[in-house]
């Protein structure tokens, strides 16, 4: 496996374990996806984070997208980033600071 896959497949893993495998809004446990809370073209490393992600189910995910479609313009009620973080006691410092760290991580894991 590549190593974005394992980096995708590590960040998924990681959001849905946090969450239960559960939608945060409506605790649904099928179609799930690991929604990067901050675009990962906005993030480095690409965001692919525990504190920039957070599980949305089918119905879910396109509402918190809608704000990045829209550049950052419109959003759905409590689907705005500041009150997704918040939903999982994150913030986007705090998901900018770990994905900043991500390359240091892997390479150590590498090393190993």
């Amino acid at each position: 496996m590549k190593q974005k896959q394992i980096v995708r497949a590590k960040f998924r893993d990681q959001v849905f374990q946090r969450d239960n495998h559960r939608c945060v809004f409506c605790d649904r446990t099928d179609n799930l996806d690991a929604h990067h809370i901050t675009d990962r073209n906005e993030m480095p490393n690409g965001g692919y984070v525990r504190s920039n992600g957070i599980t949305l189910c089918e119905v879910h995910h396109p509402m918190a997208e809608e704000f990045h479609i829209s550049g950052g313009e419109r959003w759905h009620p409590q689907m705005h980033p500041n009150d997704l973080y918040q939903k999982i006691d994150s913030s986007y410092a705090r998901a900018y600071a770990d994905s900043t760290s991500l390359m240091r991580a892997l390479n150590e894991d590498h090393l190993r």
